[in-house]
């Protein structure tokens, strides 16, 4: 028995998110969000994964700048709190969503001195999740709106967030960390 074709997203417009997301949505190319996560995993974890530890360990590239183990575990946090906010907002939650504070979970999160396999594997489980949340939902919820931090948002344009904040920051680890890797 073939299931039923998975609704595309759609591109979210000015308005479906917060405004100083516009140039990380700008960086997400098409206009089907599962199928840009499902690529951009892959481009993710053949950057990462092959990273040794002792190469990585401490790099950042300024004083005072996350390092790379950071910056890998800040994009698992950043996407389990958006993909909550999706899932909120796809089944028609009324309050407002709150904010966080990213340099508050970067400092408590204990990255660091974790393994490069442990975080890719990590990266790997979220992004699993977000993926089955995501490709599960009924046409009608990517333009459901709620209420995030402060601004309107669908779930389209926090689908697009996740992908367009990762896209931002993997250009952030090739530039600059990445050259820095021994």
């Amino acid at each position: 028995m073939n299931a039923a074709p998975r609704p595309a997203s759609g591109r979210p417009l000015p308005g479906e998110y917060a405004d100083y997301a516009q140039p990380d949505i700008e960086r997400v190319a098409g206009d089907d969000a599962v199928a840009a996560l499902v690529q951009l995993t892959e481009g993710t974890l053949a950057l990462l994964a092959p990273l040794a530890d002792d190469a990585v360990a401490g790099v950042a590239y300024a004083p005072g700048k996350w390092t790379l183990k950071q910056v890998v575990g800040h994009l698992v946090d950043d996407e389990r709190i958006f993909a909550y906010r999706a899932l909120a907002v796809a089944r028609g939650e009324s309050a407002e969503l709150p904010g966080f504070d990213e340099t508050i979970y970067a400092a408590a999160a204990g990255h660091e001195p974790r393994r490069m396999a442990s975080l890719c594997a990590e990266y790997r489980a979220v992004r699993g999740a977000t993926l089955a949340l995501l490709a599960g939902l009924p046409a009608e919820a990517w333009t459901r709106r709620g209420r995030v931090n402060g601004y309107s948002a669908t779930v389209r344009g926090l689908a697009f967030h996740i992908a367009g904040h990762e896209l931002r920051h993997v250009a952030a680890l090739r530039e600059k960390y990445l050259p820095l890797v021994r």
